[in-house]
């Protein structure tokens, strides 16, 4: 089974609230370049017509975008981001974070969602053809070369990864069918410690050829093709309090 991380469920008790805020790919760029712990701009929120009204304001010190091989030294990027407000649509959403040490940790829960744009102006105008100009660049080119190229490249004979994979597979041998109430018990005595395994998983635990394990699998056990364990096999109602030949000698013997 693949390792399960622990979940730091902290701010479920500190009932935080955030903003779930799409933001433009450009925005995202220019506040990357902003040093640690220093501002990237001001969101004001008034009332317009009875209606929340929210924008964004970049700082002026990041509205420049370097443009290299550009005859203009730099362009400008819009400055105000006015919010488009959306409603729930009665999901509800969290906000999870991840640490470099893999820790994931709950940030808080969605109250709204928002959808950040730019004002369209000249400088907005300017950046769109700048980028339609790079979308248009062949991702490769051709060059003449004056000489002829003399290095020759070798292929590899055998990459590393195909030695390892070949090494694995001589070390556990061809999958022999093992005796059916043998297999059996091998899969009941995995089903009591989880509940739902993939079939990939349940090659790996039983070391059965994978053709032969669906067999004993589908007289035993229920696919689920949908929900939160797709794809993923789990006992039978009558089969989820079994006990094996060998258990059931020592509870007579006691």
């Amino acid at each position: 089974m693949a390792n399960k991380a622990d979940v730091n469920l902290t701010g479920v008790k500190q009932s935080k609230g955030v903003w779930l805020v799409k933001v433009p790919k450009y925005l995202s760029l220019q506040w990357d370049k902003a040093t640690e712990k220093r501002e990237v701009g001001k969101i004001t929120i008034g009332k317009k017509q009875g209606k929340t009204d929210v924008c964004f304001s970049l700082n002026e010190d990041l509205t420049t975008l370097c443009t290299a091989g550009d005859k203009d030294a730099s362009l400008q990027v819009p400055r105000e981001h006015p919010f488009t407000m959306h409603t729930e649509g009665g999901q509800t959403m969290a906000i999870f974070s991840q640490s470099d040490t893999d820790g994931i940790s709950l940030e808080g829960m969605v109250v709204h969602r928002a959808e950040c744009r730019p004002v369209v102006n000249d400088d907005y105008m300017r950046l769109k053809k700048l980028q339609l100009k790079e979308s248009t660049k062949p991702q490769r080119l051709s060059q003449q070369l004056e000489k002829a190229v003399t290095t020759i490249f070798k292929p590899v004979a055998n990459h590393d990864f195909n030695l390892e994979h070949e090494k694995k597979k001589k070390s556990d041998g061809k999958m022999v069918r093992a005796e059916r109430q043998i297999v059996l018990d091998m899969l009941f005595s995995a089903f009591e410690k989880h509940q739902y395994y993939n079939i990939k998983d349940l090659v790996d635990i039983t070391k059965q050829p994978v053709t032969y394990l669906k067999e004993i699998v589908r007289e035993i056990g229920v696919y689920n093709s949908k929900g939160a364990h797709k794809s993923t096999w789990e006992l039978k109602p009558e089969y989820r309090h079994y006990q094996s030949a060998e258990e059931e000698e020592e509870m007579q013997t006691t």
